[in-house]
């Protein structure tokens, strides 16, 4: 079997679908359309979905009823090939659509929300480019617009225009309202063939599709989230390996506004935690000082070695400009015990000196046996604790990376190894494409790209070299309140930072900085 065509970066214009009625598909699609309370909507979506130009025998259509009140009956107009589930556990659209995934029977997984009307060649448009590759996440394209016409309009009237190809006469003199903020990232990115690593959080669930492999390879939707579920997946899909595509021939309308577009600063605001926790690209919702989260930005992973380079290295780690990270010691930590020994000349000690010293550190993982992969944006691996990275040297390796969207940095010590800093998504796309016998750095360097530095020359220093700061406080006798009080201020004045305090009349977003989609957060 010839190997998956190679696509860089996230530049899917290297692929080459067929004409769409110009083919003949082989693949299975299950269309997942969770619902709660569409019963006036969901007539008309079965109704284009019982209208498609894929062939009827490949198609099914799941209908997840999410505890619908009352609930929900599978209309008489509808594909062929249509089941209705129930939801039994849980509530959500993401709950919902996973339930779908696991139940369907089709080797791709279109999910189709319960407000959306398809032109006839929307399934087909989809399943041609899960035909080229099983890394590709296609999006298709949609104009919202007042139902109210439709739904005074028998289903099987539509479901026959829309087998003519009058989709897009269907709603004659009405405003047809772009997904503006997806539209406008599609113009800047060219339909995100340029966004690299960033086209991820344009994944938008409502017209999206995913082969079943992909997706169970990856961490699938997150079932408690209840609102911005589709950027989880577009991450958890991206971690896996996958390539965002756009498809403008992929049409359907959108019956109604959406809820982001009715209330999106409300919806923002309930969003921006559980992103922030769980998605590391979306850093503008991050904090860039003092704060770590469920899923790091940058995972290291050190075999520990003697006890006081070891310690020396994390500190050094911890220490840095990166503080959104998790640092992996594997060693054997079992061995630990708390028999009687003589506590200088335990066998253990070395071991036991480094467990103690990150027992309690929330930032430091230790773990005997060296994880397979990493829910982290980055993993940084260590060859050893001969050095340290100096403050700056992680942040500024990881914005190399950031601004040249390639997969690696391999920084060489003069002792002959290296360290190993990889994008996770790069690591899963590669994986994808190999073969037996593939050499792996040369397809990461084929699909992202890789560069190699000495250690030495980006920031990382001989371990015995690197100083991490310590406090200070020498026994001396009380000092009188007001001399205390002059040094108290004056050191405030010699920390004051402008930047960290803004004045009350000022704009609250200043440079124009706003959230991830053009919209203040």
């Amino acid at each position: 079997m010839a190997r998956q065509p190679v696509v860089r970066h996230n530049d899917w214009g290297s692929l080459t679908p067929p004409t769409l009625g110009d083919w003949e598909p082989t693949l299975s699609v299950t269309v997942v359309v969770p619902t709660f309370n569409y019963q006036h909507t969901l007539p008309y979506v079965l109704a284009g979905l019982a209208a498609q130009s894929y062939p009827s025998h490949l198609l099914e259509v799941l209908v997840v009823d999410d505890q619908s009140s009352p609930a929900q009956e599978l209309p008489e107009v509808r594909p062929e090939h249509t089941r209705l589930i129930r939801v039994e556990e849980g509530w959500g659209r993401a709950n919902a659509c996973h339930l779908g995934a696991m139940a369907a029977d089709g080797d791709v997984l279109h999910w189709y929300d319960a407000d959306m009307l398809a032109y006839r060649e929307e399934v087909e448009a989809h399943a041609r480019w899960h035909h080229l590759v099983d890394y590709a996440v296609p999006g298709g394209h949609k104009l919202f617009v007042d139902p109210a016409g439709l739904l005074a309009t028998d289903p099987a009237v539509v479901r026959d225009r829309v087998a003519a190809g009058e989709a897009g006469d269907l709603f004659p003199g009405q405003e047809h309202e772009p997904h503006q903020w997806v539209e406008d990232y599609w113009a800047k990115t060219d339909d995100l063939r340029t966004a690299g690593p960033r086209a991820q959080r344009f994944h938008i669930g409502m017209t999206g599709s995913v082969t079943r492999a992909l997706y169970l390879d990856s961490d699938g939707f997150d079932r408690t989230l209840r609102l911005g579920e589709d950027m989880h997946l577009g991450h958890s899909l991206a971690q896996a390996g996958g390539v965002f595509v756009v498809d403008r021939e992929a049409r359907s309308w959108h019956l109604g506004r959406s809820q982001v577009l009715r209330r999106a600063e409300q919806v923002n605001r309930f969003n921006d935690p559980y992103l922030a926790d769980l998605v590391p690209t979306m850093r503008p919702k991050r904090n860039r000082r003092g704060r770590a989260y469920q899923v790091p930005y940058l995972e290291v992973v050190l075999r520990a070695g003697p006890a006081d380079e070891t310690i020396r290295v994390v500190d050094s780690l911890l220490d840095g400009d990166v503080p959104d990270l998790r640092v992996t010691v594997v060693g054997p930590w079992g061995s630990v015990h708390d028999e009687r020994v003589q506590p200088v000349e335990d066998p253990v000690l070395e071991t036991r000196l480094v467990h103690r010293s990150y027992l309690h550190e929330p930032r430091v993982r230790l773990v005997e046996t060296a994880p397979a992969t990493s829910d982290a944006e980055f993993v940084l691996t260590l060859p050893d604790v001969t050095l340290a990275p100096l403050p700056a040297a992680l942040a500024a390796l990881l914005d190399d990376l950031e601004r040249t969207h390639h997969g690696a940095r391999v920084l060489a010590y003069d002792s002959g190894a290296a360290a190993r800093l990889e994008r996770t998504s790069a690591l899963a796309r590669v994986a994808r494409l190999a073969d037996d016998g593939d050499d792996r750095e040369t397809l990461l360097e084929e699909s992202f790209g890789v560069k190699a530095y000495p250690a030495t020359d980006v920031g990382f220093v001989a371990v015995d070299l690197r100083v991490v700061e310590r406090f200070t406080l020498g026994a001396r006798p009380a000092m009188d309140p007001d001399k205390s009080e002059n040094r108290l201020r004056k050191a405030l004045r010699g920390a004051a930072d402008p930047s960290v305090v803004r004045a009350p009349d000022a704009d609250p977003e200043p440079d124009g900085k706003r959230g991830l989609f053009g919209r203040r957060r």
